[in-house]
């Protein structure tokens, strides 16, 4: 799938580990505060816009959207994210990554359901101090999780907010005790029990607050009013054990409903459907083994289904204020690798059924072509397309130049134009040679 932006807002997508906190099953958008890969060369072709839209995150979208504010510390909330974020994702709830205090504006908070914080930051400037103390108290919702408990030591209406602050721990694998079984969070919660660290709070506020889980003598989840907006915090999370557990998950879900403003038990019952990916055995699919020859020692026999594109769009997560429409997807688009916008407001894009693996003789035709994509009546949906070239093989890359099109293609860089104005190519000539076709994952671009 290929995917464009179309933005009155600016976004900065930053921090290292941001950079690497792909989950797993989640979709190729590469926006801020968080990137998003990996699912999209298993969907159906589609181009799809993001418009980017104002407002309070209390929208009519059918997922929530959260913002996760992690770091590079300790807790790897990163790593974290990859095992959390697609649970959260087929039960419809959207974590966008950030590890940029910068991101605690107003008005982006409002852009979401509520503010997760798993991270180790000390301090936290006036600015953002003062922002989320005001996205609470005006309707928004604050996931405090594990180390978010010694986060902002500076700022004690933060330590207020959040409920305690973190004193010190032990380790163990323990059970919490549940005390408030009535209550819409937990009602029908069973529980669980993990390794992880042994909590014990000091500064306690329990104004406003209702302690949900004890762990001996000491509170261990609760959730708090402040305002018009609510906090669930929770001591659990140290690591894996925990974050892989389908109780946390069960809990983390709980937590993020209820800081979302959502009516539980009953937002459990009423989640949005998210279609899952479905495996099948495809014996001889390329395996590449951590740690091993980059040849790929071994085979992973399974597959994924494509999803429709209704069901792919399901699992594209955008930022906050911003929401994905779809343009063109097949059978008028076919395995897209290239795309660009000319100055008359049409999309080109460069379609390879061969490439990785067709590479065939100079001058046989292959199954490869560019396709022109107009949208004539300014709906927001191409509705015209124009076979532009065919017969190429592997048209890695192009762009355009001197009133025509040049396109890489090993191996050779061929110079395209439509000299009559019918949108089709009719002089075709190659400019230079010699390209590598040993490798079409190298090719030129």
């Amino acid at each position: 799938m290929l995917f464009c932006w179309r933005t009155t807002g600016q976004f900065r997508f930053r921090g290292p580990a941001a950079q690497a906190a792909i989950p797993p099953t989640l979709s190729a958008v590469s926006t801020p505060p968080f990137r998003f890969s990996r699912f999209a060369s298993h969907a159906r072709a589609a181009v799809i816009l993001a418009g980017f839209f104002l407002g309070f995150a209390a929208h009519a979208a059918p997922v929530l959207k959260v913002l996760f504010l992690g770091d590079n510390g300790p807790h790897r909330p990163a790593d974290r994210l990859r095992e959390i974020g697609p649970v959260m994702m087929g039960r419809g709830l959207q974590l966008v990554y950030t590890e940029e205090l910068a991101d605690l504006t107003l008005e982006n908070l409002r852009r979401y359901d509520a503010l997760l914080i798993y991270a180790n930051i000390d301090a936290i400037p006036p600015a953002q101090d003062q922002a989320l103390a005001d996205y609470v108290a005006q309707g928004g919702g604050l996931f405090a999780l594990h180390g978010a408990s010694y986060c902002f030591r500076n700022s004690d209406r933060y330590v207020a907010l959040v409920g305690a602050q973190f004193k010190d721990h032990a380790t163990g694998t323990f059970r919490t005790r549940l005390v408030a079984p009535a209550h819409p969070v937990t009602q029908d919660f069973s529980g669980f029990e993990s390794w992880d660290e042994t909590y014990v709070h000091t500064r306690h506020n329990e104004q406003n607050r209702t302690v949900l889980e004890w762990r001996d003598s000491e509170p261990y989840t609760w959730v708090r009013t402040e305002g018009k907006g609510r906090v669930f915090y929770t001591a659990w999370g140290h690591d894996q054990r925990t974050w892989t557990n389908p109780g946390f998950h069960d809990l983390v879900e709980r937590g993020l409903r209820f800081a979302a403003g959502q009516q539980l038990p009953a937002a459990l019952a009423d989640r949005p459907k998210i279609a899952g990916f479905e495996l099948f055995d495809q014996p001889g699919v390329p395996y590449y083994p951590p740690g091993q020859r980059t040849q790929g020692d071994g085979s992973w026999p399974r597959m994924q289904k494509p999803l429709s594109v209704a069901d792919a769009m399901q699992h594209l997560v955008v930022p906050g204020g911003f929401e994905v429409q779809l343009v063109a997807s097949d059978p008028d688009i076919r395995k897209p690798i290239a795309m660009a916008w000319d100055e008359r407001g049409r999309l080109w894009i460069a379609e390879t059924l061969d490439y990785p693996n067709r590479v065939l003789p100079p001058g046989e035709a292959g199954r490869d072509r560019i396709v022109i994509c107009e949208d004539t009546n300014a709906d927001g949906r191409m509705d015209k397309f124009t076979v532009f070239a065919d017969g190429l093989n592997i048209p890695t890359s192009f762009t355009f130049s001197h009133g025509g099109v040049l396109v890489h293609q090993m191996p050779n860089t061929l110079f395209l134009q439509d000299t009559d104005g019918d949108g089709r190519a009719d002089i075709r000539e190659v400019i230079m040679t010699g390209w590598g076709r040993s490798d079409t994952h190298a090719g030129p671009n």
